[in-house]
């Protein structure tokens, strides 16, 4: 096949890269750039840069040496505005409305995916492959695109693939989703690339330290908005008391205990987050659970939006074991998930995805939550 190959520079994508050029594909490898350093954002408080993580020039860098080693053309699509329209600007606008977003999810599939899928159709390529650990598999008698977790679980990335419509699905080719992280590394080596012993990132690529709150902080003040950041306001208990002030709603994650200021007997944390009355609500653990929430933007994956309640797996966030639940669809691409037991810490802004064994069933945007 003729075959549009997504190379970051890291590990996972090169290794498929190898993997596909050895099985006598004809490769094209391409790599975005993403965030643009030039603006010098993300630098610390004496002005010096922070180190990068995922999707820096020096990726880029890498995935050209590594294209060259395999003998493959090799094309840099500058993403840059795209990027900081559809994934940066969301995730500044969730965080100021109290919500904690993954951008991930957003740039993988409106972004990334879709980007690639655009151009490798317009020079005739088959498949889009990427270094993803997930499986797709082609149901003929229904004619539907099916997605399933990677082999290794602790790897897979279907949570951050749920958007990908049939049609993208059709073309997709995620030729890792059956390996270990091991045996992707031993195709790095037996193929001498430059990066098998890279080390992965594990942030999100234009906050490289981590500290989402001050990256808003310095986002907003380069873009002439700092009067747009959150004041200081309440914390208030579940029963509207006041126990401290916070210093900006962007601040705060549901879930969160550190960094409240209160003394009080029991652990106490962020149970919800009020734009509205700018206030930071918290509460004991119990307090923190829920039963049920609501979701937007919902895509069904492995059949259309369904006439009947689904009972699926559903992880509330990327490390989250999936919990029985029934699913309702909802009119305007939503739905109400009822969970069999309590779960802890539902966060409006994080995707949903639902799970049948194996096999992903769909997913969505947490919307709230309900006690």
């Amino acid at each position: 096949m003729k075959i549009a190959v997504a190379m970051s520079g890291g590990v996972d994508s090169s290794s498929a890269a190898a993997l596909l050029k050895e099985q006598g594909h004809e490769l094209i490898g391409f790599t975005m750039q993403l965030w643009n350093q030039r603006r010098n954002i993300n630098v610390d408080e004496n002005g010096d840069s922070l180190p990068s993580r995922c999707c820096s020039l020096d990726d880029v860098y890498d995935a050209r040496r590594v294209a060259e080693s395999l003998g493959i053309p090799f094309y840099v699509l500058n993403l840059e505005k795209d990027f900081e329209a559809a994934v940066v600007n969301p995730f500044v606008e969730s965080y100021l409305n109290g919500e904690t977003p993954i951008p991930c999810v957003a740039c993988n599939s409106r972004l990334k995916f879709a980007s690639l899928d655009r151009m490798a159709q317009s020079l005739g390529c088959d498949k889009v492959a990427t270094g993803h650990y997930a499986r797709i598999e082609h149901d003929a008698e229904n004619n539907r695109y099916r997605l399933f977790r990677g082999a290794n679980h602790w790897k897979d990335q279907t949570y951050f693939l749920w958007e990908l419509t049939q049609d993208q699905l059709s073309r997709a080719y995620f030729p890792l989703g059956a390996m270990l992280k091991s045996e992707v590394r031993d195709i790095a080596r037996d193929a001498n690339l430059y990066v098998a012993e890279k080390q992965e990132s594990q942030e999100i690529c234009f906050v490289p330290d981590g500290k989402y709150s001050e990256f808003i902080d310095r986002f907003l003040a380069h873009e002439n908005r700092a009067d747009e950041l959150p004041k200081a306001g309440d914390i208030v208990n579940t029963r509207g008391e006041k126990l401290n002030e916070h210093t900006g709603i962007h601040r705060y994650t549901i879930g969160q205990r550190r960094g409240l200021g209160i003394a009080h007997e029991k652990p106490l944390y962020v149970v919800q987050i009020e734009r509205a009355k700018n206030q930071i609500i918290v509460g004991e653990k119990e307090e923190l659970e829920s039963m049920e929430f609501t979701a937007k933007g919902v895509n069904w994956v492995a059949f259309d939006e369904p006439n009947e309640p689904v009972r699926a797996g559903v992880k509330v966030r990327y490390r989250h074991d999936p919990a029985p639940a029934t699913i309702y669809a909802l009119p305007e691409n939503r739905a109400r998930i009822v969970f069999d037991e309590p779960q802890a810490a539902i966060t409006p802004g994080q995707a949903t995805v639902f799970y049948d064994g194996e096999e992903t069933v769909g997913g969505g945007w947490i919307e709230k939550n309900q006690s």
